[in-house]
C-alpha cells in the first residue's frame, strides 16, 4: 500500500489539474482525485496506473457535470455557487495559472465535448482511449473534440494585423487598469472614450453612460479592482474582455479600438446578455 500511495501521489497534481479544467472548481476537483483513491483501493491490481486514473478522474468529472447541467436546466441556474469549503485564494490562483478566458470558454461547453477536448488537446490522451470514458467510438469521440475545439479557438472578421493592433491595445488598458496609473489609462483611451454599461456592473446610483478620457479614467482608478480578474478574449468576433473572478464569467466588455486607442466599450452584466454572448479565445498569433 505504501509503494501505491507513493506512485498515486506522484500522479495527484496532474490528476488535480485535469479535474480543474474539466470542471473548473477546485473543491470538486480535489473531491474527484480523491474518489479516484478510494476506487483505487478497491481495485486488486492495476496494469496502467496512469491510464487507470485518468480514466477514472474523467468518469468522475464528467458525472459531476451531467448533474450540473440537469440542475441548472432544472433551477435556471447560471453557474453552480463555490463550494462553501473552498479557498477562494485557491481558486483564484488556479484560475491565474490556467487562464481565466479558457474557464469561460470551457463553461459554454457540453460535458461530453468538454471532457473530449480537456482530454486531448490540453492533456494529448489519444481517442482510443477517450471513447470508453464517454461511452462512445473514438470516432465519435473525436467528432466531439473537434466540435468544441470549433467553439473553443475563436475566429475574427478583423485581418490579422488588426487583430493584432486591437489585442495591443486591449492588453494597454488592461495593464493600465490593474495599475490603476492615471497616465498610463490617459494614454490609451480616446480622448472622446464613452463607456457605457448594464445597471448590474454599477453601483447604486451611477451613471450608465460616461464621456472623455479623464472622467473615464478616473472611474477606472475606483472600480479598476476587477481588472484582476480580467483576461483579453474574442467577445462575438471582436477582441474584449472577460471578467472571471474564480474562472466565472462576471462581467464581458465589448471593446471599440480606433488607431492605438479604445474608442468606446461596453460593460455587459446582465445575465441574458452574458449568456447570449459568443466568448472564444484570441488566435494563438494575434
Amino acid at each position: 500500500m505504501d509503494e501505491l500511495a507513493a506512485e498515486f501521489e506522484a500522479e495527484r497534481g496532474r490528476l488535480h489539474g485535469l479535474a480543474y479544467r474539466m470542471l473548473g472548481s477546485a473543491a470538486e476537483a480535489d473531491d474527484a482525485v480523491q474518489e479516484a483513491w478510494l476506487r483505487l483501493n478497491r481495485v486488486d491490481s492495476v496494469d496502467n496506473l496512469v491510464a487507470w486514473l485518468t480514466t477514472v478522474v474523467s468518469r468522475v468529472c464528467l458525472d459531476v457535470l451531467r448533474s450540473r447541467k440537469a440542475r441548472r436546466e432544472d433551477l435556471f441556474e447560471v453557474l453552480p455557487e463555490p463550494a462553501a469549503d473552498a479557498d477562494p485564494a485557491v481558486e483564484v490562483e488556479l484560475a491565474d495559472s490556467v487562464g481565466r478566458a479558457l474557464l469561460v470558454v470551457l463553461d459554454a461547453l457540453g460535458p461530453a465535448e468538454r471532457i473530449a477536448f480537456v482530454l486531448h488537446d490540453l492533456f494529448a490522451v489519444p481517442f482510443d482511449r477517450i471513447a470508453p470514458v464517454l461511452d462512445r467510438t473514438p470516432v465519435a469521440a473525436k467528432k466531439l473534440a473537434s466540435r468544441a475545439r470549433q467553439r473553443v479557438r475563436g475566429t475574427s472578421p478583423l485581418p490579422p494585423a488588426d487583430l493584432a493592433r486591437h489585442r495591443r491595445v486591449v492588453d494597454a488598458f488592461l495593464t493600465a487598469a490593474r495599475g490603476g496609473d492615471l497616465g498610463s489609462l490617459l494614454a490609451v483611451l480616446a480622448p472622446d472614450v464613452v463607456r457605457r454599461a448594464d445597471a448590474a456592473a454599477l453601483p447604486a446610483g451611477a451613471a450608465r453612460e460616461v464621456r472623455g478620457a479623464r472622467t473615464v479614467a478616473e472611474e477606472t482608478q475606483v472600480l479598476g479592482k476587477r481588472a484582476r480578474f480580467a483576461e483579453a478574449a474574442l467577445v462575438d468576433g471582436a477582441v474584449g474582455v472577460v471578467v472571471a473572478p474564480r474562472g466565472r464569467l462576471l462581467l464581458a466588455l465589448a471593446v471599440a479600438v480606433e488607431g492605438e486607442r479604445v474608442a468606446s466599450y461596453e460593460v455587459i452584466a446582465d445575465p441574458a446578455r452574458l449568456a447570449a454572448l459568443r466568448v472564444t479565445l484570441l488566435p494563438l498569433s494575434a
